[in-house]
């Protein structure tokens, strides 16, 4: 029970941002949340983070940790549930958002499919590339695409998310096929508004940004695709977007030697104590439908 007390203790702090903040959120002073990081860190034997009168930063390690204990109270939270609730069906409303492509494809089938198994929820999909305020904007429930900077997010992690350099076979036979990621600058690429780079793994496994141009850049990752189907350039796409093409030969994948680590495809909702069952059920059907070996290739 100490354990379990010393890590919600972290996440608290972790999330909240203070001691004082954590310590009124679970009824106890500052200085019992402290004594409770200062044991989970002598216990650990690792710095999980670095504390001055004024800020609270986590380590690397801290980092890390958090996401794990964040995913085992949420595990925690729901198999209390599936034990404590017996016949009690998930009701009322969620409002969920996610990514505009994604939301399409993975989520709004996924989102018909729980209403169908639940009939007494109901759901509002807010489906958009903007990166939303989910306490001022009151979501339930986000799904995100990659890292995640905002700590004070509870994070669940769905899946594996793995981007890969694509071309047409016709653009690749008028225009080559590039060796290294150094040849992107002799090609034509097709890239989002404002991104940073493609992102490459060298061979000392350093994670490298490369910059690219083209004459088409567009924040709608679906006009992209179809303009490297319509073979007028190079774009770097996520598998679940391309995956079918690539099987039926549409599209062809390049430099995957120098693919960049996966990312993960997170669901996201603001620290409480108690998620909602309909939330909880939400984000467990998410799960455990990407997490089948068959979902991927049906669904593409």
């Amino acid at each position: 029970m100490d354990h379990l007390k010393q890590i919600e203790s972290f996440v608290n702090v972790a999330t909240r941002g203070s001691l004082s903040a954590a310590a009124r959120l679970e009824g106890v002073t500052p200085a019992v949340i402290g004594r409770r990081l200062d044991a989970l860190e002598q216990r650990l034997g690792v710095k999980l983070m670095v504390r001055t009168t004024r800020s609270i930063a986590l380590t690397f390690e801290g980092s890390a940790f958090l996401e794990d204990c964040q995913r085992i109270l949420h595990d925690l939270a729901n198999a209390e549930a599936s034990v404590t609730l017996g016949g009690v069906k998930a009701s009322g409303h969620v409002r969920i958002s996610a990514p505009a492509g994604f939301g399409r494809r993975h989520v709004a089938p996924l989102v018909r499919e729980f209403l169908e198994a639940n009939p007494e929820v109901s759901c509002t999909l807010d489906l958009t590339d903007r990166l939303v305020d989910l306490a001022n904007e009151g979501i339930d429930c986000a799904i995100r695409i990659g890292g995640l900077a905002d700590s004070s997010l509870v994070s669940v992690r769905l899946a594996e998310n793995r981007r890969v350099v694509v071309a047409s076979p016709d653009y690749l036979a008028r225009r080559g096929v590039p060796v290294t990621p150094d040849d992107l600058i002799r090609h034509t690429c097709l890239s989002l508004g404002q991104q940073r780079g493609w992102l490459f793994r060298t061979g000392d496994g350093d994670v490298v940004a490369v910059r690219v141009s083209g004459r088409l850049e567009c924040n709608d990752g679906a006009v992209l695709h179809d303009a490297a189907l319509a073979g007028e350039g190079l774009a770097w796409r996520s598998l679940w977007e391309v995956e079918a093409d690539l099987r039926a030969g549409r599209l062809v994948s390049v430099l995957d030697q120098f693919a960049a680590p996966v990312t993960g495809i997170y669901a996201v909702f603001p620290q409480r104590r108690q998620l909602a069952l309909r939330v909880r059920l939400l984000i467990d059907h998410f799960k455990n439908r990407y997490g089948r070996a068959d979902y991927w290739r049906q669904a593409g």
